[in-house]
């Protein structure tokens, strides 16, 4: 079984980006280009309280915990769960001061409405199959909640998603480990996207950002 070195883990939010477009993140998570925009912005403070790491709540036979950080060697991931609750069970896992065994599901919090993409629902997979190797145990559920329609919607971590998270996963390591920008593709989602004035289409036919700056520098 391949192990990923802590340095090769990947952000599990990165898969946001990957999916809606794979050089966005490229700029982001391997030139370390990034400009705020409203939509980033907003979704930011719509997680505050989600991701508050001092609360934890009780609520009858339910352990809510926010900000919970987890992480794969098997995958090479890292990130942070917004909510994990704990159900009290007759099956599940043993919690350090709390009597009994729990089943654990993931809550992820999201600003606007359902997506089209998969990217909201990766994430949310790869973030219980996070939980599960910690944990030692099978999460066959996880939940999305969006802001925008007040609506929480339940998401079965089956066995063809977990295939494509990894795979997706898999392709995100090798776009790393080969630092490679893909050339840009522009389309009507580039609008829409904060890093659109980094991303120029003079750059269609080049691989970095980086090495295009330094040749304009070197010029003027």
């Amino acid at each position: 079984m391949c192990m990923y070195d802590e340095d090769d883990w990947l952000m599990i939010s990165g898969i946001q980006h990957f999916v809606f477009c794979r050089r966005q993140w490229a700029l982001i998570h391997i030139e370390d280009q990034w400009v705020e925009n409203i939509l980033t912005y907003e979704g930011q403070e719509k997680h505050k309280r989600a991701d508050d790491p001092k609360f934890r709540e009780k609520r009858k036979d339910v352990i809510v915990e926010r900000a919970l950080r987890v992480h794969s060697p098997t995958l090479g991931v890292t990130g942070v769960c917004d909510v994990v609750e704990f159900y009290k069970s007759s099956t599940g896992v043993g919690l350090s001061k709390y009597p009994g065994l729990y089943v654990p599901l993931v809550v992820e919090y999201k600003r606007g409405r359902e997506k089209k993409n998969l990217s909201d629902v990766l994430q949310l997979a790869l973030e219980t199959m996070c939980l599960e190797e910690m944990l030692g145990t099978t999460i066959t559920t996880g939940d999305l909640y969006y802001f925008a329609t007040n609506k929480r919607i339940s998401i079965p971590i089956d066995e063809e998603l977990r295939n494509t998270a990894k795979k997706t996963v898999q392709e995100m390591h090798n776009y790393w480990e080969k630092k490679y920008t893909p050339i840009v593709k522009t389309g009507k989602w580039c609008n829409r996207c904060s890093l659109k004035d980094i991303c120029l289409p003079v750059l269609e036919h080049r691989q970095n950002v980086r090495i295009y700056m330094e040749e304009r520098l070197g010029k003027e």
